[in-house]
């Protein structure tokens, strides 16, 4: 088996604290990437991760979890990080890029002092920090290393009782990490590894100036920069704080191979229609559906919620405990569909999604490139399906730029694309009868073994 986790949000800033539902969701986080390593396959180099000498706690508490060869980007990765270098991991949610730099943080942080913050971890959302929050202390059990997740959207009190008892690893969301600069209740005087995970999602929420404050804080340290993309400010970052920084690349840009890919051309006023038939025709497991704006995506949820469908909706405008409950409840299954905006669902690892269907286009290739990773992950089929209008084209066009590849065009045989939209969806037309599945022109998921 091997390691894959990965894996938005409003961004991280002072709110009042709702732990108690925040810790439901994290216990069930931490089982779901469990779950997620467990299913990992195997890539074509079967390298063992007993190649990269790691000591014999670390190297127990990966064989207690079940995994025995290192991905591609573990593969690349971790000998140049042991080795001191800075590095650029170019690599995509879902390919074990978070194993990728845990494994190395902590085995060097074995050695020397110990209850100071000598490791520094940022990335852009909570769901993002509390994943690496648990990945730490899964592969660090029986090290002696300690770590504390930082965010915004809870209370500060807790964080900061575990910040002054002693840890060695910080991992923070920008917002909440400076409120704890400012009240010095944080000490990064010694800070000797830092990481930027999913730098390019650190751009998009606008946190680069953040980012800059704190680095200017920072003492000497090795710098490691992952992102999915590298758009020309990360770039720049890139070349003002890495020192001669080895390059690894996995697939940049390029959504994962394990997804088919499909368009689905509709006017506008049709696109609810061809979604609630689309969705009686496949054979699917979760679902996760984007919309362009919060308003589209909650007015979405509740046509589909009309027409008996068990859905949640996650947009930048929920509370803590109503996007916990969102998530916990797609997690889990209890909500087979979810909607969602690109920024709201950075956070989402779950293994059982299916099917990617994008209700409105994404705007870049960069962003259908995220969107597309939620699915197909750890070597499991996914089906990637696309609305696409006229004014579309120009996207589309990058797209298949990037994959290589004319996509396909498909119609869903004996769905009216004459009609006129519905305004309410929990009423069928009487002039579109339901076709029975046989009959769909819809390309079903295979189970693989």
């Amino acid at each position: 088996m091997q390691l894959g986790v990965e894996d938005k949000n409003e961004r991280c800033g002072n709110c009042r604290a709702e732990g108690v539902y925040f810790l439901t969701f994290v216990a069930l986080l931490a089982r779901r990437i469990v779950q997620t390593w467990l299913y990992a396959a195997q890539w074509r180099f079967n390298v063992s991760f007993e190649g990269f000498r790691l000591s014999a706690q670390i190297a127990a508490n990966i064989k207690a979890l079940g995994f025995e060869t290192a991905t591609p980007i573990q593969q690349k990765a971790i000998a140049p990080i042991m080795e001191g270098h800075d590095l650029i991991g170019l690599a995509q949610t879902g390919t074990g890029k978070t194993a990728a730099f845990v494994l190395p943080l902590l085995e060097r942080l074995m050695k020397g002092p110990k209850r100071v913050v000598r490791g520094l971890i940022i990335a852009p959302t909570r769901e993002l920090a509390e994943q690496i929050n648990t990945v730490i202390r899964d592969l660090g059990r029986r090290t002696g290393i300690h770590s504390a997740a930082v965010y915004g959207g809870v209370g500060i009190g807790q964080q900061t009782t575990a910040l002054r008892d002693g840890v060695e690893i910080v991992v923070a969301c920008p917002g909440r990490l400076l409120d704890h600069m400012g009240r010095r209740t944080v000490d990064l005087s010694h800070v000797e590894y830092l990481v930027l995970d999913e730098a390019d999602r650190l751009f998009d929420m606008g946190f680069m100036p953040d980012i800059r404050r704190i680095l200017s804080r920072l003492p000497q340290r090795q710098t490691l920069l992952f992102s999915a993309t590298m758009p020309n400010e990360i770039r720049r970052l890139t070349h003002d704080i890495l020192k001669k920084p080895v390059t690894v690349e996995i697939a940049l840009s390029t959504p994962v191979s394990s997804v088919t890919h499909a368009l689905y051309p509709v006017s506008q006023p049709l696109k609810i229609s061809l979604l609630l038939a689309l969705l009686k025709r496949i054979d699917r497991d979760s679902v996760l559906i984007f919309t362009r704006t919060k308003h589209r995506a909650m007015r979405l949820a509740d046509q589909l919620k009309e027409a008996h469908h068990d859905v949640a909706c996650l947009q930048g405008d929920l509370s803590q405990t109503r996007r916990q409950s969102a998530m916990s409840g797609f997690r889990s299954g209890k909500h087979r569909i979810l909607v969602a905006t690109d920024i709201a669902a950075r956070g989402i690892d779950v293994m059982t999604i299916s099917h990617v269907i994008n209700y409105d286009m994404p705007a870049t290739v960069d962003a259908y490139t995220h969107r597309i990773g939620r699915t197909g992950r750890a070597a499991k089929t996914g089906d990637a399906f696309t609305f696409i209008t006229p004014e579309d084209e120009g996207v589309i066009r990058e797209i298949e730029k990037v994959l290589h590849c004319k996509l396909e065009r498909r119609k869903l045989e004996g769905f009216n694309y004459t009609q006129i939209g519905l305004l309410r969806t929990q009423h069928a037309p009487a002039h579109h009868p339901a076709v029975p599945p046989h009959h769909a022109t819809v390309t079903h998921r295979h189970t693989h073994t």
